[in-house]
């Protein structure tokens, strides 16, 4: 099974995901890659897709979004799994209890009538320099803390999943 990890990224992290989901797809068995959406002009080469991109302002990234667009029939031909990168694990105090809420608007935001099997919203890495200079006080005051929050564990555990799940296709 050929499987595309693609991804957008900001600053890295959601690349480094990416291509972690990909080591673990390949150490099931499966033949899987990563590469940046925007370098993909083969989509057809796929049979299935997880695709991942950086949330800014609770919506992927544009090179993101026009992967999907651009495939959308493709898209629902295979098995499609979906991952966002924010930063649920960085809040604290009200902005931890409004996170979770952030991945129904996140999947709302992207193009078309995309159906897939599942949706992550991941925490990645959020450092100062990430910021502008208002957006460090907004999530300062957010009870924002920046450092990795990136749960590798639960990465890897969610690529068993989507392995086992390819398996059996």
């Amino acid at each position: 099974m050929d499987v595309l990890v693609g991804f957008a990224t900001a600053h890295g992290s959601t690349r480094e995901i990416a291509e972690r989901l990909a080591a673990q797809l390949r150490e099931a068995g499966l033949k899987a890659e990563a590469r940046a959406m925007e370098t993909v002009d083969d989509a057809d080469a796929y049979r299935a897709f997880v695709l991942g991109s950086a949330v800014h302002g609770q919506a992927w990234l544009d090179p993101a979004k026009d992967f999907v667009r651009d495939n959308l029939g493709l898209l629902g031909a295979g098995p499609v799994w979906l991952f966002s990168v924010g930063m649920p694990g960085a809040l604290r105090g009200p902005g931890k209890r409004l996170a979770p809420r952030e991945a129904d608007v996140i999947v709302a935001s992207l193009p078309g009538d995309l159906s897939y099997r599942a949706h992550r919203l991941l925490s990645g890495v959020i450092a100062r320099s990430h910021l502008p200079f208002k957006g460090r006080i907004m999530f300062r005051l957010m009870g924002g803390r920046f450092g990795d929050y990136r749960d590798w564990d639960a990465i890897d555990a969610w690529a068993a999943d989507i392995a086992a799940e390819l398996a059996h296709r």
